[in-house]
């Protein structure tokens, strides 16, 4: 038997669709129409997931941080768009990436928080091809409980970044653009596209032959919906009323998803917030983007495709303009506040923003059903970024978010202040643990993080 998860699985042309889990399929062990039937020792428990979301150039950290500690505690502004998901927040103050600072090297901050983001190794200053990081915390999962899905795990972004070149300082593009690292020399690209996402994660055919499948249903303007129809259709006679529902609430969500997608690539005009040019068939409207990203990361973990995922918000260093939210300034540019209260004013507002999408996403596997809860509670979503204020370019104190119980494994709706210089590792270490694959340690960790549960 597979090792993959043995999920009912919908066949059309060129379609492979997963679903979620149903309790009227699950009591059979077996379906007797066409799919693919679900295994019957598949485990009592939903499966662990875990993502990990960078944002760039640091966060203003007065309107960030809680003024209380434990549970109770008010959201500052620049939160406040997670007040519908706080009961399964947990704010933590006090990391710290050591790895992100110079440590001799000099110059070159922005590249390193994105290199040491997820890895906490000292990244190798050069901008040729021997470049040197770390195993980053989703690879090491991925390495070790990937083979239960189809993906070991998913890299998305909103920024194509360039994966060569001078970036920052003698770093390679490839430590800016990146923070998924399967091994110490091997950055895993993010996709930025949300189409090709869409097709990977309900697709059949690999590689170039996905790609024709794709081409052929977008020429003749037909969902992918389409092409699983007749499957669906003797799948709900075999299943209970309530199943049948639910079955019709993940296709119209499935089919809501790729409408959207369709609308956001029509307009192919320039977008006058980037300072490069627009990466092909990628939404004009950033906010659309990134929450397409975020739809893409629900439906692989609803579809057990894959249990780890990772997404950059914008590239490290990125100085887009915000003026979908009248922010006209490059991120970046604003970034070196001196203390301009205009301008931290500013960097509030781009703060803001990027956690409603974090709410966005959050809400949403919130109101996703997981065998009795919610695919929230049984997943661990890390947020933030490996500088702290982008004034300072300092990598202590970082601004972090981690989302989800972990199946009651972690004590959430809390604010969390770790002692001074605790290693951000520390908390991969406790994340690896939770997601059931333990190792002795990430990066520059010192230990598990004892603060996650009471």
């Amino acid at each position: 038997m597979s090792n993959h998860s043995r999920r009912s699985i919908l066949r059309g042309l060129g379609v492979s669709m997963a679903l979620p889990w149903f309790e009227s399929l699950a009591t059979r062990g077996t379906a007797s129409h066409g799919s693919t039937a679900y295994a019957s020792n598949r485990p009592q428990t939903p499966p662990q997931r875990m993502a990990f979301i960078f944002v760039p150039n640091g966060i203003h950290l007065s309107d960030w941080t809680p003024k209380s500690v434990g549970h109770g505690y008010d959201l500052p502004k620049i939160l406040q768009p997670l007040a519908p998901v706080q009961d399964e927040l947990m704010v933590l103050s006090g990391l710290t990436h050591d790895k992100g600072r110079a440590n001799g090297d000099g110059a070159g901050d922005h590249a390193r928080s994105a290199s040491v983001f997820l890895t906490g190794a000292q990244p190798r200053k050069t901008a040729g091809q021997n470049i040197r990081s770390g195993v980053s915390v989703d690879q090491i999962a991925a390495q070790a409980a990937g083979h239960a899905t189809r993906f070991a795990s998913l890299e998305l972004g909103c920024e194509a970044g360039r994966s060569a070149g001078n970036c920052d300082s003698g770093y390679s593009c490839a430590y800016s653009s990146n923070i998924a690292w399967s091994s110490a020399s091997t950055p895993v690209g993010k996709e930025t596209n949300p189409r090709s996402v869409f097709e990977r994660l309900f697709s059949d055919s690999p590689g170039k032959g996905r790609d024709k499948k794709a081409e052929q249903r977008e020429r003749l303007k037909m969902s992918v919906l389409d092409f699983i129809s007749e499957d669906a259709k003797r799948l709900q006679k075999t299943m209970a009323v309530q199943d049948k529902r639910k079955l019709d609430e993940f296709l119209n969500g499935v089919r809501e998803v790729e409408q959207r997608i369709e609308r956001s690539t029509d307009d192919n005009a320039a977008n006058i917030d980037l300072d490069y040019p627009q990466p092909p068939n990628t939404p004009r409207d950033y906010g659309e983007h990134l929450r397409l990203m975020c739809d893409m990361m629900v439906l692989a973990f609803q579809t057990d495709r894959t249990r780890i995922a990772s997404c950059m918000f914008a590239d490290a260093g990125s100085n887009r303009s915000y003026r979908n939210i009248n922010v006209a300034d490059g991120h970046h540019g604003l970034s070196h506040h001196r203390d301009d209260p205009v301008k931290l004013e500013k960097i509030s507002k781009i703060n803001q923003f990027h956690v409603a999408q974090l709410s966005y996403f959050l809400q949403k596997l919130k109101a996703t059903p997981d065998g009795t809860s919610n695919l929230l509670d049984n997943s661990m979503i890390c947020y933030g970024s490996a500088i702290s204020d982008g004034n300072r370019h300092n990598n202590e104190n970082l601004p972090i978010l981690l989302a989800g119980k972990a199946g009651g494994l972690v004590d959430s709706g809390r604010h969390v202040q770790v002692a001074p210089e605790t290693p951000m590792c520390n908390l991969f270490m406790s994340m690896l643990e939770r997601f059931g694959t333990p190792v002795d340690f990430v990066g520059d960790s010192t230990g598990c993080l004892s603060e996650l549960q009471l």
